[in-house]
């Protein structure tokens, strides 16, 4: 069977001005967010230090609606099941969980916020018990962090560092020793620890403040005074200001990728819909159902260094680069009747921009060896950007060519300028962007008139499959726009409008994950 893809009627936009968009969207976006649930072989094998999204956008304090910040969150561990008891997924206690600030032209770092984890197997109040939440000193529901219901209670520590010297290239950088993870101008700047982190929503019994009276999460918070009570009591502060949140939240990505991957199931861009293929909503959500666990900021203006920018479309701009990274001591030795013991410097073994970057568009030969480096190494994965086997790949199954064709496959400058290198770029003159639920938020981003969202940043909520494949189809000339989706238009979840903003974790015995398997013999009736 053939598919064509055809232009959106609704959104034929001028090639020009839509590459100037894209293009400005590249250099200087409002928000920014990545998601990378399955990207390289070794990561895999480490769903804690995995991460799965990145989120960048400028909002306000959570405290202070008139103080702008820039707010940065973090998701790790794909696939983190509700009702995973008797533990329930934790934080590593021997892993480095890093922010960083970059320049947005060259990925240099200027500052970078550290996330360290206390003991999964400590801060115990009963051993006695295989309980970790519901019972500790005492029994029944927790209603705040730490009380004598909750049995396990993990903290962390944050550090920030700035920079001090200035690099062999010039500039406010530090020299950044690629693989280890640490760099020789950075000083520790700020500093807290004792932060206390939320419990997973274990259920209605266990953790009610989470829940409804069906005993589902309730989510969607518009106001602080909405949040749920577990999550506001997790929100912490630095000396300088920064806001740190650290613990469980409803994965906030969604996509097909189930039917994206097998060699693009038709149920992706199925049904007719006038808004464009696979806009129909009859897609899986390979992702409902889902947790993660989450660390955030939110950076006081006062402390970033943004730089300029002159856009033919935008005008003048400002801002900087964001990403991700999880670093590991590089040796780790276990010994029978004792504590497992780390030692030696930090090993960068994750790190996260652009959404889908290393997933969808590095080869398997470099997905382990992107891992490893670092922003200002990213040209030597820019062929990647620039000849997209996805291209090739929708060439040939959807149109039956010899993958060359119609869709550009080559020479996507177009694709480059978005992901290399590989830091997300936030526009901090931009004001608070449009949050999911609120008039005028379009999923679509660009697509959908909604200019604060990726690639001119990213946002949750902001649709990142839809628009990269959309970008695929019409790039390089985007003339015409040719929607293109994998027919999942939503969330499972309501994202909150406020501080930590990702969703509140499904509860354990409610959860409904993807759909019921269906045999053989039930389909063919």
């Amino acid at each position: 069977m053939k598919f064509s893809l055809t232009p959106n009627r609704g959104l034929r936009v001028r090639g020009s001005l839509w590459k100037s968009l894209l293009l400005v969207a590249a250099v200087v976006p409002a928000a920014v967010e990545a998601s990378s649930h399955s990207d390289a072989p070794l990561i895999k094998q480490d769903p804690d230090a995995n991460l799965t999204d990145v989120y960048a956008f400028v909002g306000t304090r959570y405290d202070d609606p008139s103080t702008e910040v820039l707010n940065v969150i973090v998701s790790v561990h794909p696939f983190s099941d509700p009702g995973d008891g008797v533990i329930y997924d934790r934080f590593a206690d021997d892993a480095r969980y890093s922010i960083h600030i970059t320049d947005p032209v060259t990925g240099m770092e200027t500052m970078r916020y550290d996330f360290e984890f206390s003991s999964r197997t400590g801060n115990v109040k009963n051993p006695d018990t295989i309980l970790s939440y519901g019972r500790g000193t005492g029994v029944g529901p927790i209603m705040e962090i730490g009380d004598a219901q909750q049995n396990y209670t993990q903290t962390y520590s944050v550090t920030k560092y700035k920079n001090t010297r200035r690099s062999f290239f010039g500039g406010f950088h530090s020299f950044y020793f690629s693989g280890f993870g640490f760099g020789f101008g950075n000083r520790a700047d700020v500093s807290g620890e004792g932060f206390l982190v939320p419990p997973p929503n274990v259920g209605p019994r266990t953790t009610p403040a989470y829940n409804g009276p069906d005993g589902k999460a309730i989510s969607g918070a518009t106001s602080m005074e909405e949040l749920d009570d577990l999550t506001a009591q997790g929100i912490s502060s630095l000396s300088d200001g920064t806001v740190v949140w650290a613990g469980p939240r409803e994965d906030g990505f969604y996509a097909d990728t189930p039917g994206i991957f097998d060699f693009l199931d038709p149920r992706i861009i199925a049904g007719d819909d006038t808004n464009g293929l696979g806009q129909a909503g009859g897609g899986v959500d390979g992702f409902k159902g889902f947790n993660v666990l989450t660390y955030a900021v939110q950076i006081p203006m006062s402390e970033l260094e943004p730089v300029a920018y002159a856009s033919p479309l935008l005008g003048d701009q400002s801002g900087v680069g964001v990403y991700a990274s999880v670093s590991r001591h590089r040796v780790t030795l276990r010994n029978k009747g004792r504590d497992t013991r780390t030692s030696g410097p930090w090993v960068q073994i994750n790190r996260l921009g652009n959404p889908l970057f290393n997933e969808v568009l590095v080869a398997l030969r470099d997905k382990d060896h992107y891992n490893m480096t670092q922003p200002t190494d990213d040209e030597m994965f820019r062929t990647y950007a620039e000849n997209p086997e996805v291209a090739f790949l929708i060439n040939a199954v959807l149109f039956g060519t010899d993958g060359t064709t119609p869709l550009a496959t080559t020479g996507r400058t177009d694709l480059a300028a978005i992901f290399i290198p590989d830091v997300l770029r936030v526009d901090l003159t931009t004001g608070p962007v449009l949050l999911p639920g609120q008039s005028g938020y379009s999923r679509l981003s660009l697509l959908g008139g909604d200019t604060g969202g990726w690639p001119n940043g990213r946002r949750p909520g902001d649709d990142v499959v839809d628009i990269a494949l959309s970008a695929v189809a019409s790039g390089p000339a985007y003339d015409p726009i040719t929607v293109v989706g994998d027919n999942v238009n939503s969330n499972d979840q309501l994202y909150n409008q406020v501080f930590p903003y990702l969703g509140t974790p499904h509860a354990g015995p409610t959860v409904d994950q993807r759909q019921a398997p269906v045999s053989t013999a039930e389909s063919s009736r």
